[in-house]
């Protein structure tokens, strides 16, 4: 297995929270946004373009669906959006008795099924207010469990009998894992996967590789950390951006592993040091690769 990636930044584009990464295998193209610009990307790594496309909101995490369009979770609930025509069709909004709250980080599951939690829009001061929901593809939408404060790192292993969650607060920096019945798309109960206080980044998005293992960025950490399916640290990647925040395996082959990162918050006197920050990196030669990334298929 390599042991020295390449990292290159591939969007030098200054998001202020690039996030929501997802590899659209169809489109071979990698979707992101920046959440409070309201702000969707389709880059394709085939000639370095990055298609951008606006909302009229914050949008924390999307999907592409079978039916060509793409999911969205936003700040106002669950929206189908059709980029090519900019038309918005809503879904339903879980949380429409919490208008502070908005969407953050999302996956969908082996199935098909959409996975996404909600947290405090400005996250000051923090509270507990934030909840994981699945949306079926039905389009109903049923809650999992709430009490959480940055809801992040959402993942299915490659079997999809696990689930992985986060929650990125200083106070809990922690990610669980959850036996996960795909037939029903139901969790069983949580249990600590990782404790990522032992490592300098707190946990941000996640997703796992090809060999069961969790790659966690490690937000205000300037790292990715490989973990194995036994929560043991494997690896630990240090990247040219302070944080990182959601990472995804994409390319042809599913060997690359993209990273997007926040442009804002950075520790005062850093910031020389990071020129890339709110970029898009792309991390080569990690000798591993990824799992294909299930469309919304509701």
């Amino acid at each position: 297995m390599s042991r020295s990636p390449q990292i290159d930044c591939v969007v030098d584009i200054k998001a202020r929270t690039g996030e929501g990464a997802f590899w659209d295998q169809e489109r071979q193209c990698l979707w992101w946004v920046d959440i409070p610009a309201g702000m969707i990307y389709a880059f394709d790594p085939s000639d370095g373009s990055n298609t951008c496309y606006r909302l009229d909101e914050p949008v924390g995490c999307l999907a592409p669906t079978i039916k060509g369009d793409l999911l969205l979770a936003t700040k106002s609930g669950f929206w189908r959006f059709d980029p090519e025509t900019g038309q918005k069709i809503a879904i339903h909004d879980p949380e429409a008795d919490q208008p502070s709250n908005r969407f953050n980080d999302g996956a969908t599951d082996p199935k098909g099924r959409f996975w996404a939690g909600t947290m405090k829009d400005d996250g000051t001061p923090p509270t507990a207010v934030g909840a994981f929901y699945r949306l079926d593809t039905d389009l109903t939408s049923t809650k999992w469990v709430g009490g959480i404060f940055t809801t992040n790192g959402l993942a299915f292993s490659p079997d999809g009998k696990t689930l992985y969650c986060s929650d990125s607060n200083p106070s809990v920096q922690t990610v669980w894992a959850a036996d996960y019945d795909c037939d029903s798309g139901q969790p069983g109960d949580r249990r600590v996967f990782f404790d990522a206080r032992g490592v300098d980044g707190r946990p941000d998005g996640g997703t796992v590789d090809a060999d069961g293992c969790y790659w966690m960025a490690g937000v205000s950490g300037w790292q990715l950390v490989r973990v194995t399916p036994r929560g043991d640290i494997d690896r630990i990647i240090e990247l040219p951006v302070e944080r990182p925040s959601k990472p995804m395996f994409g390319g042809k082959d599913l060997d690359v592993l993209f990273v997007t990162s926040i442009g804002t918050g950075l520790t005062a006197g850093t910031e020389a040091r990071q020129p890339h920050a709110g970029g898009l990196l792309a991390v080569t030669g990690l000798g591993v690769t990824g799992v294909p990334q299930m469309p919304f298929a509701g």
